[in-house]
C-alpha cells in the first residue's frame, strides 16, 4: 500500500471516528438523562484526533527510519569488488535503488510474477535490456552482486511498506476504539480536543526552528569535512577560483563574494529608491482608483519567473549596454556584465520594497499626520520628518528582504552576468556569484567526497553567516534609531 493510500485511509477513519464519537456522546447523554460536559462536536473531534494524529506521527517516523535500515542492510551485501576504481560505494547504492525501482515496472510491463526473480526468467543476463525497455538506463553491465542486492532492496522495501501499513492503520483503529470506549457525558472532551490543538500549534511553530537548525547542522557538518581536505586559510584568503575535479584546485571565495555583493549592490541601488518613491506616492499622493490599479500592476513584477528576467537581460539589456555604453567608452565587449544582471535584478525586487513599504507607511497612525499638519508642516515635510522615521523599522525590513532576494538569485546572474569568477571594479565585465557556483559545483553525477563538491557547503555556510550578520546589524541600527525617535 502506498503512502498516499495510507493517508487517505487515515483521513476516512478520522471522519468515521468523528461521527461515531459525536453519536456515542449524544446517545450516552440521552440514555443517562444527563447533560454533556462539552458540545457533541468535541467528542467527535477527540476520537478523530486519537485516530489520526498518533498514526500520522508513526507514519512519518517510519518513513524516515525504514530507508536507513534497508540501505544499511543492503550495503553490507555489496563486496568491495563491485566498487569501481576511484568510485564511491554510494554510487553503486544509487544503481541498486534504480534497479530495484525498475524491477516493479518490468514485472508490470511483462506480466511476470515475483517468482520470475528467482527461477531465472529475469536474471542478471537479461535485466539490463528489460530495464531499458521501461526507461531505466544503466551505464554498464550489472554485476550479479548488484542485481542480488537490488532484489533484496526491493523485497525489503515491499515488506517494510506492508508492515508500515499494518502498523499505522492498526494504531489508528486501536486508539480510535479506545477513545470511543472512553466517551461518557462527564468526559471533558473540550479540554482533550483543545490540548491536542495546542500541541499541534506548538509543534507547527517549532518546524521553522527545527528546519533552520537542520539546515545549519548539515552545512556545518559538510563544511568541516571540506576543511579537512582543503586548507581554510586558502579558502578564505585566496583570490583565485579555479576548481579542477582531477586535482590542483584553487578554491578562493573572494571572487565569488565580490561578485555577489557587487551585483546585489547594483540591484539595491535600482530597487530601493524607486521602490520607496513608489510606496510614498501610492500611500500619500495617489488617488484610491489609481492605487487600486497601480499596486497590483507593480506586484506582477514579483510573479514573473526569474528565467524570463534572465532571458530579458541576455537578449535586450545586455546588448543595449554593450552597444551603446560599454563599447563606445572602451569599457568592455561582453553583453554579460554586473550592470546587466544588477539592473534586471533591481527591477525584479522593486515590488519587495514598494509593496512592503507601502503597507508600513499606511500603518502609521493618522493622528501623527494630523498633528504634523496642525503644527504647520507641509505634506512633504510630514512625510520626511514624521512618516518615514515612524515607518523606518518596516522599511529596513523590506530592504533586507529585497537584499536577501538579490543575494540568493541565480538564473538572472547565469544569463545576465556570466560565470567568470574575478575581482574587478568595471561594472561592464562579466562576473558570477556564490549561488551560481554552488549550483555548478553540484551539477552532474558527483559524489560528496571531494573538495570540489564539498566546497558548495562551505560557500553556503559563508553566505548564511554574512546574511545573518547583515540582519543583526540592521536590527541594531533600527533599535538605536527607534530609541532616538521615541
Amino acid at each position: 500500500m502506498s503512502v498516499g493510500s495510507i493517508v487517505l485511509v487515515l483521513l476516512v477513519l478520522a471522519v468515521i471516528g468523528y461521527f461515531l464519537g459525536r453519536g456515542r456522546s449524544l446517545s450516552a447523554a440521552k440514555r443517562d438523562h444527563v447533560k454533556l460536559h462539552s458540545l457533541p462536536g468535541y467528542y467527535g473531534q477527540t476520537v478523530a484526533l486519537f485516530v489520526a494524529v498518533p498514526a500520522f506521527l508513526l507514519l512519518i517516523v517510519w518513513l524516515f527510519i525504514q530507508p536507513v535500515l534497508i540501505e544499511s542492510r543492503v550495503n553490507e551485501m555489496l563486496p568491495d569488488s563491485v566498487i569501481p576504481e576511484g568510485g564511491a560505494r554510494s554510487l553503486v547504492m544509487a544503481d541498486v535503488r534504480q534497479i530495484a525501482g525498475g524491477l516493479d515496472a518490468v514485472l508490470n510491463r511483462t506480466g511476470l510474477t515475483e517468482e520470475a526473480l528467482d527461477d531465472g526468467r529475469l536474471d542478471v543476463s537479461n535485466v539490463r535490456a528489460r530495464l531499458a525497455e521501461v526507461g531505466v538506463a544503466l551505464g554498464s553491465d550489472v554485476p550479479t552482486e548488484v542485481y542480488e542486492a537490488a532484489k533484496t532492496y526491493r523485497r525489503s522495501a515491499d515488506t517494510g511498506d506492508l508492515l508500515m501499513a499494518i502498523a499505522v492503520i492498526g494504531t489508528a483503529l486501536g486508539l480510535g476504539v479506545w477513545a470511543l470506549m472512553r466517551i461518557s457525558p462527564k468526559m471533558r472532551a473540550r479540554n482533550v480536543s483543545e490540548n491536542f490543538v495546542l500541541a499541534l500549534l506548538i509543534g507547527s511553530s517549532t518546524i521553522a526552528i527545527l528546519t533552520t537548525a537542520g539546515i545549519v547542522a548539515s552545512l556545518v557538518f559538510e563544511t568541516v569535512n571540506f576543511f579537512k581536505m582543503y586548507p581554510a586559510s586558502e579558502f578564505f584568503f585566496s583570490t583565485v577560483w579555479n576548481p579542477q575535479f582531477r586535482g590542483g584546485s584553487e578554491l578562493g571565495i573572494w571572487p565569488l563574494l565580490w561578485g555577489t555583493l557587487y551585483i546585489s549592490l547594483v540591484a539595491l541601488l535600482v530597487a530601493v529608491p524607486i521602490g520607496l518613491m513608489i510606496a510614498i506616492y501610492l500611500a500619500d499622493y495617489a488617488s484610491q482608483s489609481l492605487r487600486s490599479l497601480a499596486k497590483p500592476a507593480i506586484e506582477i513584477l514579483a510573479g514573473i519567473p526569474t528565467i524570463v528576467y534572465g532571458l530579458f537581460a541576455l537578449i535586450t539589456v545586455g546588448p543595449f549596454l554593450r552597444d551603446w555604453i560599454a563599447q563606445p567608452l572602451g569599457l568592455g565587449n561582453s553583453s554579460s556584465s554586473v550592470l546587466t544582471a544588477g539592473l534586471v535584478m533591481g527591477v525584479m525586487i522593486i515590488p519587495f520594497v514598494s509593496s512592503l513599504s507601502d503597507d508600513i507607511i499606511n500603518a502609521v497612525p493618522q493622528a501623527m499626520r494630523d498633528g504634523s499638519y496642525a503644527m504647520g508642516a507641509t505634506q512633504s515635510e510630514t512625510i520626511k520628518r514624521v512618516i518615514l522615521p515612524a515607518a523606518l523599522p518596516g522599511i529596513v525590513g523590506a530592504i533586507l528582504l529585497a537584499a536577501s532576494r538579490a543575494i540568493g538569485e541565480t538564473m538572472i546572474v547565469v544569463l545576465g552576468a556570466g560565470a567568470a569568477a574575478r575581482l574587478d571594479l568595471n561594472p561592464f565585465e562579466a562576473m558570477t556569484t556564490v549561488t551560481v557556483k554552488i549550483v555548478s559545483q553540484l551539477t552532474g553525477d558527483t559524489e560528496f567526497a571531494s573538495p570540489e563538491t564539498l566546497v558548495a557547503f562551505a560557500l553556503g555556510l559563508t553566505l548564511f553567516v554574512i546574511t545573518l550578520g547583515l540582519n543583526v546589524l540592521a536590527l541594531y541600527v533600527v533599535r538605536r534609531y527607534r530609541e532616538q525617535y521615541e
